[in-house]
């Protein structure tokens, strides 16, 4: 039997139907924002409170992009602080690692292993240095290049026992051990771990006649320094300063040591920061990108002179060189050739910050960098946290540090369609302000 429908009855089924699917549409998202929520939650309850994230639940990532736990898509503007130079996942690295991880992946060094000659081979031949010692983590290869320096400095500079001294730069960042607070002078890193390291001292970054003058004590062993300061909020030092500062070293015999981990391999537009001014420091760190982001693997580079100051038994690491991040190593500075990485770099780089020189002075007061590590300064009437925010909610993630400075440094793999689009999110979100 059928029945004819009124009018009425037809906008009574239709509202029914409106208010069903809306309900339901509703469910979907408190359901999806619970994902993000008990994500943070976990955390929150089960983790260390050492870190204060951007709340964004990441779970996946392929190039530039990275997509929250609701499937939204993110630009990265961050790069997990420069180790993703060559993008997200990027399969020829997920090769190396999936091909390794099938065949050996740990020996310790207890043993030799067919791939860790190779690597090295690749990577002194690769840098112009004689040796590399393999480490793991940014902050292990700045502490190898400070035991390299003090060893140097009593076996070769005869200075007295205990009295070797390291010069860094103020505002410098390297890590979070001992050894790396007890060279900083940001109280948020050093208050309550002390006593700190002795024979550490601190000059005003990209100032040469205070590094002169400290490099008169002949107990000075090495000057460590980042070409730019990264942590520091992207602070570019004067043309010349890094010709300075090699010309310094090598007339007060001091070892000058290059922590590039952050600015290194491709970031700045050169494979190296030092390469704009063409200069060779004596020990070069490098760590982050040295594996794409997929794998821990950082290292310190010098010659003979200085490496084999060191003997069996004084310096290791158990994974340190282990064929997995050898491998992964070899393919991730494989891909920066050949993709040209750091000529991409730097043309977007001159494109983002032409760019985002245009926005409001009373605003964004200050743009810097070089390549794709770039730092944006927020007048003191917004806060750089809300922007991020913002910035967030818009589809592209950034984080503040110091307060008002914002780092932009996007996967070197972004093209101009992609740098384009993202820096229209950057424009709308500060103007929006």
């Amino acid at each position: 039997m059928f029945y004819k429908l009124s009018t009425r009855g037809i906008a009574t089924r239709v509202g029914n139907l409106a208010q069903k699917t809306q309900a339901k549409h509703s469910a979907a998202v408190s359901t999806e924002n619970a994902r993000s929520e008990a994500v943070f939650a976990r955390e929150q309850k089960y983790g260390a409170h050492n870190y204060h994230p951007l709340p964004v639940a990441l779970s996946r990532g392929e190039g530039v992009h990275v997509w929250d736990v609701e499937g939204k898509r993110y630009f990265d503007y961050l790069s997990a602080y420069s180790a993703v130079n060559q993008g997200h996942c990027h399969p020829k690295i997920i090769k190396a690692l999936t091909e390794q991880s099938q065949k050996l992946a740990l020996t310790s060094r207890a043993f030799y292993s067919d791939v860790l000659g190779e690597y090295e081979e690749f990577v002194t031949k690769f840098f112009g240095y004689d040796k590399v010692l393999p480490m793991n983590t940014g902050v292990e290869g700045c502490e190898t290049a400070c035991k390299l320096a003090r060893k140097w400095g009593y076996v070769k500079k005869q200075i007295p026992k205990n009295k070797a001294k390291i010069i860094f730069a103020r505002n410098n960042f390297w890590g979070r051990t001992l050894a790396a607070v007890s060279a900083s002078n940001d109280p948020s890193s050093f208050e309550g771990f002390g006593p700190f390291m002795p024979g550490f001292e601190l000059i005003d970054y990209n100032n040469t006649a205070a590094l002169e003058q400290a490099l008169q004590d002949p107990n000075v062993c090495a000057f460590m320094v980042e070409p730019i300061q990264g942590e520091a909020g992207v602070v570019v030092p004067d043309d010349g300063y890094l010709r300075q500062v090699r010309d310094l070293c090598t007339k007060h015999n001091v070892l000058w040591i290059a922590d590039e981990v952050q600015t290194g391999l491709a970031r700045t537009g050169r494979m190296l920061a030092i390469d704009y001014e063409q200069v060779k420091p004596d020990i070069l760190i490098l760590g982050k990108a040295l594996s794409g982001g997929i794998y821990p693997v950082s290292a310190a580079l010098c010659n003979d002179e200085i490496m084999l100051c060191i003997k069996p038994g004084e310096h290791g690491s158990t994974y340190g060189g282990n064929p997995l991040g050898c491998r992964v190593a070899i393919a991730a500075l494989t891909v920066l050739q050949e993709e040209n990485l750091a000529e991409n770099a730097f043309k977007m780089g001159q494109l983002l910050r032409s760019e985002l020189s245009k926005l409001p002075k009373d605003v964004v007061s200050v743009v810097r960098g070089k390549g794709l590590l770039n730092a944006i300064v927020i007048n003191s009437k917004f806060d750089a946290w809300d922007v991020c925010m913002k910035l967030r909610d818009n589809g592209l993630l950034a984080k503040p540090t110091h307060g008002d400075i914002i780092r932009f440094a996007p996967p070197l793999v972004i093209t101009e369609t992609q740098m384009l689009e993202s820096i229209d999110i950057i424009k709308k979100t500060i103007l929006s302000m």
